[in-house]
């Protein structure tokens, strides 16, 4: 890579724990957690162009529409993680998020009422400490999928609520030993 030309994980360095309310920004969010799940962050991370152009620029609306045949077609784009569970995940999120949209008025909305609207702060000692379940992710994993969602289990909530700002685990001692 060229000095000075933009990584592809820029975008996901930059928006990492910075609150976000845009409903999707943390679709995307979600879809990068839900593809994650089982890779390394890098490997879904840096497919974000790959999945604006199979998912109608995440077009919430439009991702909820899509069927089967769409399944196939993403299946076929050699760039992308082509894993029929995680793309049907993201079809069904989308489904998940618009009826979301109607009970709560926001998808933000009903994710930002589980930290009572704002960041909730997290203090460890040492990084060891900072885990990757929570009692609150479990909870929060658990209604999700009450409301159709998929793909969410503790692990992948927790990353997508911590990605979108609404936990933050700062570490005390980052002293390198």
């Amino acid at each position: 890579m060229k000095k000075n030309q933009p990584s592809k994980f820029d975008w996901y360095h930059n928006q990492w724990g910075k609150p976000t309310h845009d409903d999707r920004l943390l679709f995307i969010l979600l879809t990068v957690g839900t593809f994650q799940a089982g890779l390394s962050w890098k490997a879904a991370a840096g497919k974000l162009d790959v999945f604006l152009r199979n998912f109608h620029n995440m077009d919430i609306q439009k991702v909820a529409g899509m069927m089967p045949d769409d399944v196939e077609k993403i299946m076929q784009d050699s760039e992308m993680i082509r894993n029929p569970r995680k793309i049907n995940a993201t079809i069904q999120n989308a489904q998940a998020i618009l009826a979301v949209q109607k009970e709560y008025g926001s998808f933000a909305e009903y994710m930002w009422n589980f930290v009572g609207g704002v960041p909730r702060l997290n203090v460890y000692e040492e990084a060891y400490e900072v885990p990757n379940v929570t009692p609150l992710s479990k909870n929060v994993a658990k209604d999700m999928k009450k409301h159709g969602f998929t793909f969410v289990g503790p692990v992948v909530t927790y990353m997508f609520m911590k990605a979108s700002g609404m936990i933050k685990d700062e570490v005390l001692n980052r002293e390198l030993k």
